[in-house]
């Protein structure tokens, strides 16, 4: 048998729809298996790259600096890297806030909101080390690093990602067909 192509997956700024249409390929993940092996994923709660991966997805954008050292290793040790949905390539509805100033963001999520001179009285904005610093904006995956392919949708199909995924681990070309880009 061949040697089994190695996946790395993870989420980023966004809501983790694109790892539940990994998973609603349904019973073609038992296929996947004798295809592939998972590391550093959500799916395997393996946290650290124990390898060297020949692909990766990654779903969501960058809000924080966490989410950058993420992305930055994804590349580092995946030989193709894959943008998995709209988070992800173009920001996605995080990148809403994009329009407004962090400053403001902040000073509305933790002083003027609701509640929140019951909740945070002295109106202390969190700025402690341990919690990744929040970036001036939602960057899209292709801003912060090469990406090689894109699978559009919100989420992605879970049959374009099948045969996404069967296409990069068989060495076919990778097809992306024109009703992926259409939405009515």
């Amino acid at each position: 048998m061949a040697q089994k192509k190695i996946i790395a997956t993870a989420s980023l700024a966004g809501c983790f729809g694109c790892h539940m249409s990994i998973l609603d390929i349904d019973e073609r993940i038992l296929d996947l298996v004798e295809l592939v092996e998972f590391n550093k994923s959500p799916i395997t709660d393996i946290k650290s790259f124990t390898k060297e991966c020949d692909i990766g997805l990654v779903e969501g954008g960058c809000c924080n600096d966490e989410n950058v050292h993420t992305l930055i290793e994804f590349r580092r040790h995946c030989t193709i890297l894959v943008a998995l949905g709209e988070c992800a390539i173009m920001g996605g509805l995080p990148s809403l806030r994009n329009e407004i100033p962090l400053a403001e963001c902040l000073r509305e999520a933790y002083i003027d909101g609701p509640g929140m001179s019951e909740a945070n009285p002295a109106g202390i904005v969190p700025a402690d080390p341990d919690i990744p610093r929040i970036l001036d904006r939602i960057y899209p995956c292709h801003e912060v690093v090469k990406i090689d392919y894109s699978l559009p949708g919100c989420p992605p199909r879970a049959d374009l990602i099948w045969e996404a995924l069967v296409a990069l681990v068989t060495g076919r070309e990778l097809i992306l067909p024109y009703d992926s880009f259409k939405y009515d």
